[in-house]
Order: structure tokens, then C-alpha cells, then sequence
């Protein structure tokens, strides 16, 4: 009984492999994509397979590669490769999402354009570039819960700050009991700023940060610093932006 069980047991897994390796990734994405998702030009199955372009959340992706990592599928995970050209800039990493709304990201490599992402963070005028490096990343219905890793901006533009670009920064993301966490400095930029960022998992977060002028400081931006209050005995003024995702 055990022994025809196991080839009962084997037969089953063989089909839903077979079903999953010929599936057309075409019918899927017609069928299971959400409507924040538009792709075309898709090729394939659902095991592997590729596509043209692509928006997805908000980001322009072109020449899209998926590949299926089988094992996750006893773990309840759907788990791909991914590699896709940004525009300009690219994305790769493990993908996997489980039952119930949640989805992780393994190993990911991004470089973006930030005036691509400048519709989704809602900042008209947005430029420069964010480099990511994650190790790990989880989502659980769109809620960040685990994020290991660093976010790069480069020449950052934001019009609503000032005309020209303020620089470099570094945010370095860490997981705790409590949410996520991120230290963030400068690294190449017209002021000088340290701060700490937490997000935690009812969608509120918090940035502290003390930021202070260099010699390198247009005039403008020194102005705009004395709204943030009385500086310290070093010089430093108190920034403090809160709210909820």
C-alpha cells in the first residue's frame, strides 16, 4: 500500500510539473496578473519565459527573463529568476510569491532612474539615480516587513528642495523585533546630514535626522534650513518627517 501510495504521490507531482512547464505564460498573465501589472510581447510558459516590456507598479521594464526555481513549489511558493532592463538601468533578482498575499525578493540588483519612480513617490521634477542591493526583501499585502540591504541615491534632484542637485546618499536597511530600520548619511553631497529611518509593519514610519550646511552650501538651501528651527551648538538643524505609507 505505502509503495503504490509513493507512485500515486510521484504521478501527481509529475502532472502538476508537466501542467506548470507547458502552461502558457500569455493565459497566466491574463488570467492571475494584477491590473497594477501590463505586459506584452510575452513568450513562453510559465516555467520560463520572456517578454518585450512591461510596467509594473509604476516602473518601465524592458527585455523581461523569468525562470521558475521548482523546489519552492513544496514550500507553497511560486519562485522565479528575474532579469528585466530598466529605462534606463536594470533589475534582477529571486522572486517568490506564497499563499495569502505575500512576496519576498532574494538577492536583488536594481539600478533605476528616479524620474521613472517620480509618479509613484509622488515628487513632480524627481532625478538622479537609486542603486539597490538587498538581500532580502518581504512584502506582505504591499506592507514592507523585512528589508536587508542598501538604497544609493545618486545626484539627487528634487526641485521642491532645490534647482540643482544636493548629491550622494546612503540609506542602510536592517530588520528588528519592532520593523525595519535604516541609518542614512551623506555621501558626496552640498549638506551634511545623519538619520535614522523606521518603518513599522501598521504602515507608519519615521525619519530623524540632523542636517547641517558645508562650505559647498548654495545660499538658498542655507535659507531654507533656518525654517527647520535653532540649530545646536554644532550647527546641526533637526528634520523630523512622519506619517503612514
Amino acid at each position: 500500500m505505502l509503495t503504490r501510495s509513493r507512485f500515486v504521490i510521484i504521478g501527481v507531482i509529475t502532472l502538476l510539473l508537466g501542467l506548470i512547464i507547458v502552461f502558457p505564460a500569455r493565459v497566466a498573465h491574463h488570467w492571475f496578473t494584477p491590473s497594477s501589472v501590463a505586459i506584452s510581447g510575452i513568450q513562453g510558459s510559465i516555467w520560463r519565459g520572456n517578454a518585450r516590456e512591461g510596467e509594473i507598479g509604476g516602473i518601465y521594464v524592458r527585455n523581461l527573463n523569468w525562470r521558475m526555481q521548482p523546489w519552492h513549489l513544496f514550500t507553497g511558493e511560486l519562485a522565479y529568476i528575474i532579469e528585466a532592463d530598466a529605462v534606463p538601468g536594470f533589475v534582477n533578482g529571486d522572486v517568490a510569491i506564497g499563499i495569502g498575499g505575500s512576496a519576498s525578493v532574494r538577492n536583488l540588483t536594481a539600478s533605476l532612474s528616479l524620474q521613472s519612480l517620480q509618479s509613484i513617490i509622488g515628487m513632480p521634477g524627481l532625478g538622479g539615480t537609486a542603486n539597490l542591493k538587498f538581500e532580502r526583501l518581504v512584502f506582505e499585502n504591499g506592507v514592507p516587513l523585512v528589508a536587508d540591504g542598501t538604497l544609493d541615491i545618486v545626484n539627487l534632484l528634487a526641485p521642491l528642495i532645490h534647482r540643482s542637485s544636493v548629491g550622494s546618499f546612503r540609506a542602510e536597511f536592517f530588520t528588528q523585533e519592532s520593523g525595519i530600520m535604516a541609518s542614512v548619511e551623506d555621501t558626496d553631497a552640498v549638506v551634511q546630514l545623519a538619520g535614522s529611518l523606521s518603518l513599522s509593519s501598521d504602515r507608519t514610519y519615521q525619519f530623524l535626522a540632523q542636517v547641517a550646511p558645508k562650505s559647498t552650501t548654495p545660499e538658498n538651501l542655507r535659507e531654507q534650513m533656518r525654517f527647520l528651527g535653532t540649530p545646536n551648538d554644532r550647527g546641526q538643524h533637526e528634520l523630523r518627517l512622519e506619517g503612514q505609507l
